[in-house]
C-alpha cells in the first residue's frame, strides 16, 4: 500500500467522521475533503469533470437540480398547503385518521419528489393543523419524516441515494417502480400500524379544536390556478418520461431538465423564485462527495475492496443480499446515507458486473437497506435533520434520543420484513 492510498484513506475516513459527528458542516467537510485529495495527487480535473468511473456523476447533480426547479414552482401556487389542509379536514379533526392521511400524502409524494423538499413544505402545516388540534406535533413530524423515507424508497427519484444507485447500476424509472414499490406499499401499511402504537397518546380528541381545523379554507392555500395547470401538466409529462426513458433514449437527468426548462417558459417567473428552493449546498455537497470516492477509485481501492469481497462471496448473492440489506440498515443509522451509498456504489457495481443476473438484486438490497436505515436515528436521513431543525425553530424540539427510539423499532421492523421479501422474490424459486 502506497503513502498516496494511505493519505486518501485517511483523508476519507476523517471526512466521514465529520459528516457523522456534524462538528463540521458537512459542506465544509467535503470540499475540504476533494480539495485534499486533489492536493495529494490521488485526482485531477480529468479525473474530477470528465471521468464517467471517477468523476462527478452529472446525471444526478442536474436531475436533483431539476427536480428542485420544478419543485420551486409548484411551491407558488400553494398545491402542497392545499393537500395538508384538506387532508385535515377530511379526517374531521381526528388526530390519528389526520396522522394516517399526512403520513399516505407524504409518502406518495416523496415517491416523485425528494423526500427533503416534501418535509419541508408538509412539515409548516402539519404544526398548524397540530396547534389548532391541541396535539403534540412531535410525533406527527416524526411520523412524517419517517414516512418520507419509507415513501422515497420506492422510486429512482424518491430519495437521493437511489439516484446515486441507479446512475451507477443503469436502472430506470420502471426498474424501481417494479422490484421496490409493491414491497414499499407493505411497510407503509405496516408502519401506519406501528405509528398507532407508537403514538397513542398523542391522538386525543379535542370536538371543540376540531371545529377550528373544519373552519380552515384549504382553497385560500391556492395561488394562481393557471399555474398550477402548467406545472401539474409539465409533472406529469417529466412522469410519463421517466417510464417511457427505455423508448425514448434519454437519461433521467436530461428527462428533468427538458421538464424544468418547459415549466420556467410557461411560469415566466422572476429567477429568483425558480431557484428559491434550489439547495445548492446539497448539489455541491455531493459534488465533493464524487470527487472524494472517485479518487478512490483512480488509486484502486474501490477495485480491491470489490474483488475481496466477491472472493468471500463466491456464488452466494442470496447470503451477500441479505447482508448487504442488514449492514447497509446499521450503517446508514449511523452515517447519513447519501456518503454511504456513494462509497457502496461502485463496489456494488463491480459485484454485480462480476455476477451477472443472480447479482442484480444487490442494487435492491442496498436501496432498502440505505434508505430504510435512515429512519433508524436523527441523523440517518437528510430529511430526519430537515425537520428536527424546523420543530426546534418552532419549539418543539425533538432530541436526538426521543427520534432513535421510534426510528430503531421502524427500521428494525421494516428491515426485517425486507429479507423474506429478497430472499423469496430473487432467491427461493
Amino acid at each position: 500500500m502506497t503513502v498516496q492510498v494511505v493519505l486518501a484513506l485517511a483523508i476519507f475516513v476523517a471526512a466521514y467522521v465529520l459528516i457523522a459527528t456534524e462538528k463540521i458542516p458537512r459542506l465544509t467537510t467535503a470540499l475540504g475533503g476533494a480539495a485534499a485529495m486533489v492536493l495529494i495527487g490521488a485526482t485531477n480535473d480529468a479525473g474530477m469533470f470528465f471521468s464517467p468511473e471517477s468523476g462527478i456523476d452529472w446525471n444526478v447533480i442536474f436531475l436533483l437540480l431539476a427536480m428542485m426547479m420544478i419543485v420551486g414552482i409548484i411551491r407558488q401556487t400553494g398545491l402542497f398547503e392545499f393537500l395538508a389542509i384538506w387532508a385535515a379536514k377530511k379526517a374531521r379533526g381526528y388526530p390519528f385518521r389526520i396522522m394516517v392521511i399526512l403520513v399516505v400524502i407524504t409518502a406518495v409524494l416523496s415517491a416523485f419528489l425528494d423526500n427533503v423538499t416534501t418535509v419541508l413544505l408538509t412539515a409548516p402545516v402539519t404544526l398548524l393543523v397540530c396547534e389548532r388540534l391541541a396535539a403534540p406535533p412531535v410525533p406527527f413530524l416524526i411520523a412524517e419524516v419517517m414516512a418520507s423515507n419509507i415513501g422515497g424508497t420506492s422510486t429512482l427519484i424518491g430519495d437521493p441515494p437511489n439516484i446515486i444507485i441507479a446512475s451507477r447500476g443503469a436502472l430506470t424509472f420502471n426498474d424501481f417502480i417494479i422490484n421496490l414499490a409493491p414491497i414499499v406499499a407493505v411497510l407503509l401499511v405496516v408502519f401506519i400500524g406501528l405509528c398507532r402504537v407508537m403514538f397513542r397518546s398523542a391522538f386525543r380528541f379535542h370536538p371543540d379544536r376540531a371545529a377550528r381545523v373544519m373552519a380552515l379554507n384549504e382553497k385560500e392555500a391556492l395561488g394562481e390556478k393557471p399555474l398550477l395547470i402548467k406545472s401539474l401538466l409539465v409533472v406529469g409529462l417529466v412522469l410519463a418520461g421517466f417510464v417511457a426513458r427505455p423508448l425514448l433514449g434519454l437519461a433521467p437527468s436530461v428527462v428533468a431538465m427538458l421538464g424544468a426548462g418547459l415549466l420556467v417558459l410557461l411560469a415566466r417567473l422572476e429567477p429568483r423564485k425558480v431557484f428559491a428552493d434550489v439547495e445548492w449546498e446539497t448539489l455541491l455537497f455531493f459534488a465533493g462527495l464524487f470527487i472524494m470516492v472517485g479518487s478512490l477509485v483512480n488509486l484502486g481501492v474501490v477495485e480491491a475492496v470489490g474483488e475481496s469481497m466477491a472472493g468471500l462471496i463466491g456464488e452466494q448473492y442470496d447470503v451477500a443480499a441479505l447482508a448487504l440489506l442488514g449492514g447497509s440498515a446499521v450503517v446508514s443509522g449511523i452515517i447519513d446515507n447519501i456518503p454511504y451509498v456513494a462509497t457502496l456504489a461502485p463496489i456494488t457495481q463491480s459485484l454485480v458486473e462480476a455476477g451477472g443476473d443472480p447479482a442484480r438484486p444487490l442494487w435492491w438490497a442496498l436501496a432498502l437497506g440505505a434508505d430504510l436505515g435512515g429512519n433508524a436515528t436523527a441523523v440517518g436521513a437528510s430529511a430526519n435533520v430537515v425537520v428536527i431543525g424546523i420543530a426546534k425553530r418552532y419549539d418543539h424540539p425533538i432530541s436526538f434520543w426521543t427520534f432513535t427510539k421510534y426510528g430503531l423499532v421502524v427500521t428494525a421492523v421494516t428491515i426485517g420484513i425486507c429479507m423474506p421479501y429478497l430472499y423469496f422474490r430473487y432467491y427461493m424459486f
